[in-house]
This record gives C-alpha cells, sequence and structure tokens, in this order.
C-alpha cells in the first residue's frame, strides 16, 4: 500500500513529541491519536510486544492497517519488542509502518535486520535496554535512522524512569558529533513531566510518552504542556 507521507520529521528546535498509543483508549484510539497530535505530536509511537522477548503481548500488523487507513498521512514508528523481528518486519511495512526499529538483543544479525527493514522503505532504527551498553551499537550508528534509549525495562507502560539511562543519551550524543554522524535520539520509558527536561538536557530529542499524554483529562493539553516543557529545557541548554 502507499506509505503515508514523512510530514513534520524534523521540528524547528529537533524536539519531536511521539505519543505512545499503547497508553490510548483502544475503544476510540484513532480519536485519542488525533487528540495527541493537536497538542503537538509529531509521530505515533507504536510498541509490538510478542509476549516472549518481553512479558506482555500487545498491537500486531492487523492494527497498524487499520489505523493506518485512519490517519494516511502520519509517521507511524513502530518499536518491535519482539524475538525474530526478520520475520515481520514485511509486514509492518505492508500495513503502513514508516519507521522500523528492533532490539540489539533480540538480533543475532543486527546488521542484516537493520537493512531489511531499509528494504522494505521504512527508516531502520535500533534500540538498546537499559543494561545494554552503547559501544553494542558502534558498527551500526552509521546506517540507522535513530537510536532508541530504553528508559524503563520494556514490557509494559507506566513504569518509573531509570536515571541511569541519562548517561546513554550523553554518550550518543558526543559519539554523533564525534564522529559526524546523522542519527537522531529517541527516549522511551518515564518521560513526564517531571523528567522531560532531564531528558532533553542529557540529549533525548524524539520523546516517547505514553501515560503522560493519554492518561486522565485533557490529551491535546497534556502533550502540549509535556512539548512545550521539553522545548523550553532545549533552549536553556543552547
Amino acid at each position: 500500500m502507499a506509505k503515508a507521507k514523512n510530514t513534520s520529521t524534523v521540528a524547528k528546535d529537533g524536539i519531536l513529541l511521539a505519543p505512545s498509543i499503547l497508553s490510548a483508549d483502544f475503544a476510540k484510539l484513532a480519536a485519542d491519536a488525533q487528540l495527541a497530535l493537536q497538542g503537538g505530536g509529531s509521530l505515533l509511537h507504536v510498541d509490538v510486544m510478542d509476549g516472549h522477548f518481553v512479558p506482555n503481548i500487545t498491537l500486531g500488523p492487523p492494527l497498524v492497517k487499520s489505523l493506518r487507513k485512519a490517519m494516511p498521512d502520519v509517521i507511524f514508528d513502530c518499536h518491535l519488542m519482539i524475538e525474530n523481528p526478520d520475520d515481520l518486519i514485511p509486514a509492518f511495512a505492508d500495513a503502513g509502518a514508516n519507521w522500523i526499529s528492533v532490539h540489539q538483543e533480540a538480533c543475532v544479525h543486527l546488521d542484516r535486520t537493520l537493512h531489511l527493514i531499509e528494504s522494505h522503505g521504512c527508516k531502520p532504527a535500533v534500540v538498546i535496554n537499559p543494561a545494554t551498553p552503547v559501544h553494542t551499537l558502534d558498527e551500526v550508528l552509521d546506517i540507522v535512522h535513530h537510536v532508541l534509549v530504553m528508559s524503563v525495562n520494556p514490557g509494559f507502560g507506566g513504569q518509573k524512569f531509570i536515571h541511569n539511562c541519562l548517561n546513554k543519551m550523553t554518550q550518543l550524543a558526543q559519539i554523533r558529533e564525534k564522529r559526524g554522524l546523522n542519527f537522531r535520539i529517541e527516549v522511551d520509558g518515564g518521560v513526564a513531566p517531571e523528567t522531560v527536561a532531564d531528558v532533553v538536557r542529557a540529549g533525548g530529542e524524539i520523546l516517547v510518552a505514553g501515560s503522560a499524554v493519554f492518561g486522565p483529562g485533557d490529551i491535546a493539553g497534556r502533550a502540549k504542556a509535556l512539548l512545550a516543557a521539553a522545548r523550553a529545557a532545549k533552549l536553556a541548554r543552547t
């Protein structure tokens, strides 16, 4: 099927908000997602879990395909927390994914998997868990669109932010500058009003937020407030 247009991929200040639909109300998923985008979300983050690599089962290609019909121009950032991701990359690409990220810990042949994503017309990305060192990515940083730093142990939303992961964001920013690379730094887990400034100061640019956006109350307003806090931290850092 035709891919969505990659609109709003780069904000002027480099900060992108990626609302995680795992925390949305699935009875009105498209409507909630639209509210998050109206509040300043640049893309939608889709958490895919298989019950093996992580202790939870969530979203699959059929949901992505259905949501794509309702939202033809939105970037879908599909985060595959699954074993054997090569088996499902074609299905997610066909369903309408724009970005596909895979875990370093789940890929036996990471370089091959990243090129497989690219061959299906999607932006390839790699993810590292809280206990995985940044240096394990040394050989693929030149071929990825972004690196996703998990700031919680993957599997469930609403977990407490692991502050040691801030060091990884800083390391990645330093490596990128030293090597003249162009990958973006994405952060997933515990991104909320009380942590977002630290994340941005450490180098986080694509901010995945679930319960902080889709929690009780005004979804668009919550997204707008979180993005404003992130941009204020970015401005103070420069």
